[in-house]
């Protein structure tokens, strides 16, 4: 158990390496030269040299990769190009609006998920089920952003219920800052619910047909126990990684949703920052993302392995 542990965590170091260098190397490539952005369009060629020698983007790719790398091993995120200021300094507080947003779409999402996938499962190929499997593509297949405007048209623009943008400030109340976010909530559950349920009803479906379960119900169990004792329980490993995964993606992949939406989290701060051309901000947003994503990768596989003893105990290959 020890080794598969130490192998997951070397190969998520290895990635996030790997990430480092695609992160740097993007940011490179992108168009336009910050200090002409910073200067604005009356700049001198002297007042532009001097501010890129100022800012060391004179020094060669390796050496300022190099030192990037160096300093977010240290915790130091580097400065804004724009503003002169740290961005741990900027960066963290948006970074704790977005796992606030994250967080309150989880509690909804998953219990509500799981429980309807479990539901699917159980009336196979009833009414239920084929309505749920039906509502879950649509929902998968439409863009967060879409999702999105459709809710402001029907829950802000038509009805008033709630705010159309997700305006938030540091003293704001909980109940005020939950209705802020609740239509950016939604359409992170809408998306979530989709992909989860479809993995529980799988992985329960595929557990329901195995020969234990069938001695359990000729045994005289009843539904109910059957499923939640035997059934769940065994079909736990997948669940969980498709949780996670999805965990993940509420922190990562809110970028558009928080666009469209205007809320002031970890997404929109790296987009602001693109357009900025700053790239020490758009090189610490990412891979603080790139982090999470492998923190929580890692975590989801590490807890496979301890809820499948298959894995915990791999039988030795044949010679």
């Amino acid at each position: 158990m020890s080794r598969l542990i130490l192998g997951r965590l070397a190969w998520g170091l290895l990635t996030l390496w790997l990430v480092s260098v695609l992160v740097f190397a993007g940011t490179e490539l992108l168009p336009g030269d910050v200090a002409a952005a910073i200067l604005g369009q009356n700049a001198t060629p002297e007042s532009l040299a001097a501010l890129r020698e100022e800012l060391g983007l004179n020094a060669p790719a390796l050496q300022r990769y190099v030192a990037w790398l160096l300093g977010f091993l240290h915790g130091d995120l580097g400065e804004s190009l724009a503003n002169r200021t740290p961005v741990a300094e900027l960066l963290w507080p948006r970074f704790g609006n977005t796992m606030a947003l994250a967080a309150y779409a989880a509690v909804v999402a998953v219990p509500l998920a799981v429980t309807l996938g479990i539901l699917s499962a159980v009336r196979r190929g009833s009414l239920f089920d084929r309505g749920a499997n039906v509502i879950a593509l649509a929902t998968v297949s439409l863009p967060e952003y879409f999702l999105g405007l459709l809710l402001i048209l029907l829950l802000s623009v038509r009805t008033g219920l709630l705010p159309s943008l997700a305006n938030t400030y540091e003293g704001m109340g909980f109940l005020a800052w939950l209705q802020a976010t609740t239509l950016p909530m939604i359409v992170l559950t809408l998306v979530t619910v989709a992909q989860i349920m479809r993995m529980t009803r799988t992985a329960v479906l595929g557990v329901m047909d195995q020969p234990f379960i069938e001695m359990a119900y000729l045994k005289g169990l009843r539904n109910g126990r059957v499923v939640l004792r035997h059934a769940v329980p065994n079909a736990a490993a997948p669940i969980v990684n498709v949780v996670a995964f999805n965990i993940a993606y509420l922190i990562t992949g809110v970028v558009l949703v928080e666009a469209v939406f205007n809320y002031n989290g970890l997404g929109r701060f790296m987009v602001d920052a693109v357009s900025k051309r700053d790239l020490p901000m758009v090189q610490g947003a990412a891979m603080v993302f790139a982090a999470v994503y492998v923190l929580l990768n890692m975590t989801a596989d590490i807890a496979a392995i301890a809820l499948n003893p298959r894995l915990r105990h791999p039988r030795a290959k044949e010679a």
